[in-house]
């Protein structure tokens, strides 16, 4: 039920491939999950502008059933796009949502 998307404006090359995998274990590793649960979605070369600047930035939505540790997942995150993807940190907005488990859907049902 972790998720994590990722939007950004860099036209950085990446192993996509890698990128998705690495991000997938991470984020099982911040939220305590399974990864069998964990989804990663990742869309670059995207039109965007942040602080009325078209200098790369971007936007993360990270949602999980509880095990949510904000500050951690925000560092953590930002380090890791920033290395990766190279967008510095004062250009990415992290949306971090605990969800409940009755308004999480899987396999024609909820968690809850």
């Amino acid at each position: 039920m972790p998720l994590v998307s990722i939007h950004t404006s860099s036209t950085t090359k990446v192993d996509t491939r890698k990128l998705l995998i690495d991000l997938s274990s991470l984020l099982a590793e911040l939220t305590n999950k399974p990864e069998s649960y964990v989804m990663v979605i990742f869309k670059n070369n995207l039109d965007m502008t942040f602080a009325g600047s078209h200098e790369p930035c971007a936007y993360v939505e990270v949602k999980s059933i509880g095990s949510i540790q904000s500050k951690l997942i925000s560092s953590t995150l930002c380090k890791f796009i920033t290395d990766e993807i190279g967008v510095e940190p004062s250009r990415i907005y992290i949306h971090i949502e605990d969800v409940k488990a009755t308004n999480w859907g899987y396999n024609s049902s909820t968690f809850g």
